[in-house]
């Protein structure tokens, strides 16, 4: 499916000349318009179109916001409050940045739990699902650093505490701490590592994104029954079908940005973030952005001893491996189907880790006492039984219901 015949034509001598030296208008047209997509795909596979378009906004409105931030404590706090009062347009686009990163997490988890579902991961697309969960990983410690920046009350503590942790890391966590930090605590030096990397980020991100397109590419779209495409009456250009179909999506995930952005633009930041950043005052429940939640819980989910590994390094153990696990869950699963259609069992768990990784957020919210504690460590359990015992056992002993010959007998089944 990957490879097909070019029907790009050179319209003019300059389009020719053009083809013949750099053949970007054929590859436009081979890759982007004409290329082999199946017939079947619903809207979870408008998730990368909307991804693209996030990452552009957030680059763009990032390096509008870099012209006039300072970085630097005594004034970083005072130049987001410029941006948002003073600069032509700044309060908007100070807005579609924070919303933007938020809209951007709802946007990569649900394209994430779309993959888990279909099993999207499967042979022959595993450096497709290693690079974008790559592509995840960049985009966290993006966020984190992003969050820093506004040197409020909570992007204050929150980065002495996510920063704490990396100490417990026997050996090379008092050096990695050190040479992030810049310094033995959260200072000057901190936030301009932070600023730094947080601008440098994003182009690695496309660079990994274009990287996760050509690896798309190679064996082309996954699609809701599992089936791969056997003949060409199974697929339809990408153009104007599925262009079409993103910019439709795009449309409808925009107006919720949009209400966010013109209506309440803070209404997902932390109320102590609009406090000026003071290292003697702590706040009294120091929680990081909504979409980090689910992997706090996990964190703090671990306040005991394991033989010769303290809690802090557990938490640190669980916290990493809980995005980790994620890389090897081509090798996890062990069952030859891929739609989570045609399995039955497979569902019940699915929805269950769906809901776990919710009740997740929700605890990572809460404070860390009392039943939140002990929810969060049966939580947390689920979390990696889930991709250790339920995937690699689900394979041996369910018996899925049986595939259709193709996609085209799929499609015209549900027309009659």
């Amino acid at each position: 499916m990957a490879s097909h015949a070019s029907s790009y034509t050179p319209g003019s001598a300059l389009e020719k000349w053009l083809d013949d030296r750099l053949p970007i208008i054929r590859w436009s047209k081979e890759h982007l318009m004409d290329y082999p997509t199946p017939k079947n795909l619903n809207y979870w596979w408008t998730g990368g179109a909307i991804l693209a378009l996030m990452l552009a906004v957030q680059i763009v409105t990032g390096i509008v916001l870099a012209m006039h931030y300072a970085p630097n404590v005594a004034l970083a706090f005072d130049s987001v409050e410029h941006i948002r009062r003073d600069v032509n347009g700044g309060r908007i686009i100070q807005a579609v940045h924070a919303v933007g990163a938020s809209m951007f997490f709802a946007a990569v988890y649900m394209h994430i739990f779309r993959g888990l579902y279909y099993g999207s991961y499967k042979a022959p697309r595993e450096v497709l699902w290693i690079l974008g969960v790559l592509i995840f990983a960049l985009m966290m410690a993006t966020a984190f650093m992003g969050y820093v920046l506004p040197w409020g009350q909570m992007s204050f503590w929150a980065a002495q505490v996510i920063t704490n942790i990396l100490g417990a890391v026997p050996v090379v966590g008092d050096p990695i701490l050190l040479l992030l930090r810049g310094g033995f605590t959260v200072d000057n030096a901190t936030l301009n590592r932070f600023f730094s990397l947080h601008y440098l980020l994003p182009f690695v991100i496309a660079a990994v994104v274009a990287l996760h397109i050509w690896a798309l590419h190679v064996p082309g779209n996954n699609n809701p029954i599992g089936v791969e495409v056997k003949a060409s009456r199974d697929t339809v250009p990408f153009h104007p079908y599925y262009t079409m179909k993103d910019a439709f999506a795009i449309v409808v995930f925009l107006i919720p940005f949009a209400w966010f952005v013109f209506f309440a633009p803070d209404i997902l930041g932390h109320p102590d973030n609009y406090i000026q950043a003071n290292s003697q005052v702590t706040p009294a429940h120091i929680v990081p952005e909504w979409y980090f939640l689910p992997f706090y819980a996990i964190l703090r989910a671990i306040d005991f001893n394991v033989l010769f590994i303290d809690s802090k390094l557990g938490g640190v153990i669980a916290f990493a491996g809980s995005i980790l696990i994620l890389f090897f869950v081509p090798w996890l699963d062990s069952s030859k189907v891929r739609s989570g259609n045609f399995r039955p069992m497979f569902k019940w768990f699915y929805w269950l880790f769906v809901a776990n990784f919710v009740f997740l957020a929700y605890l990572g919210a809460a404070p860390a006492e009392g039943i939140y504690v002990l929810l969060a460590k049966i939580a947390t359990a689920y979390y990696f039984i889930y991709f250790l015992v339920v995937l690699p056992l689900l394979g041996r002993i369910e018996s899925p219901r049986p595939l259709p010959a193709s996609i085209s007998e799929a499609v015209l089944s549900k027309s009659h």
